[in-house]
């Protein structure tokens, strides 16, 4: 964890996989008509505008948890709020999902890749790199679609709910961290996200080499 060529190589890592998470959230809320991100200026890759300090560093020290600056979304705008919010909440996850994908097939083309640049060999260092935008978007993913309020797969469920206990369910956000912290603190969330994180990590490494066993 503190090898110095590990922590150069999660930086950009973990800023991209906030970033693309919280702008998902912000584009798809905007395309379903609430300019409030927008306003917010929150239409943008720039990671400094999604940073949360504790919430990087959680995701720094966890690769797995953690969680950026909320993007402020008005469901007034929206035509159909309760589908319309979820859309919008499941936008970020899945944005780390597709990444992780994608950082999938990086890691078989460098691994290999066999570039180099003068003596110093960069294909090692790029399909780490890969590998771990694989863990933490995946992380990043699985833990945000856990259904305790306010992450995003609460405002995900509450729109399959009975309307009559859509209210009660969301005022658990008052109480969400405390939740989050106690299962946190307790083993819940590591005996329940990791497992499934190796699972999808071996899927994705699995299925993103196929094409290069064809080569």
């Amino acid at each position: 964890m503190f090898d110095l060529q590990l922590i150069i190589l999660l930086i950009p890592i973990l800023l991209f996989a906030l970033t693309i998470h919280e702008f998902s959230h912000g584009l798809i809320a905007y395309l379903l008509g609430d300019p409030t991100p927008k306003i917010a200026k929150r239409l943008t890759l720039n990671p400094i505008k999604h940073l949360d300090p504790l919430g990087t560093i959680t995701l720094f020290i966890t690769q797995a948890i953690g969680w950026a600056k909320p993007v402020p979304i008005n469901p007034n705008y929206f035509k159909n709020p309760w589908r319309d919010m979820a859309l919008t909440s499941a936008a970020g996850p899945l944005s780390n999902f597709f990444s992780a994908i994608l950082f999938g097939f990086l890691y078989h083309f460098f691994t290999l890749a066999n570039f180099s640049f003068g003596n110093l060999k960069i294909s090692e260092p790029l399909a780490l790199l890969s590998f771990l935008g694989i863990k933490l978007n995946l992380g990043l993913a699985i833990f945000n679609f856990l259904p305790i309020p306010p992450l995003d797969g609460s405002k995900v469920l509450v729109k399959f709910l009975p309307p009559e206990l859509r209210e009660n369910y969301l005022k658990l956000e008052l109480f969400g961290f405390f939740i989050i912290l106690i299962l946190a603190i307790t083993g819940i969330i590591g005996r329940t996200l990791y497992p499934l994180l190796k699972v999808l990590s071996n899927l994705v490494l699995y299925y993103t080499s196929l094409p290069f066993n064809l080569l």
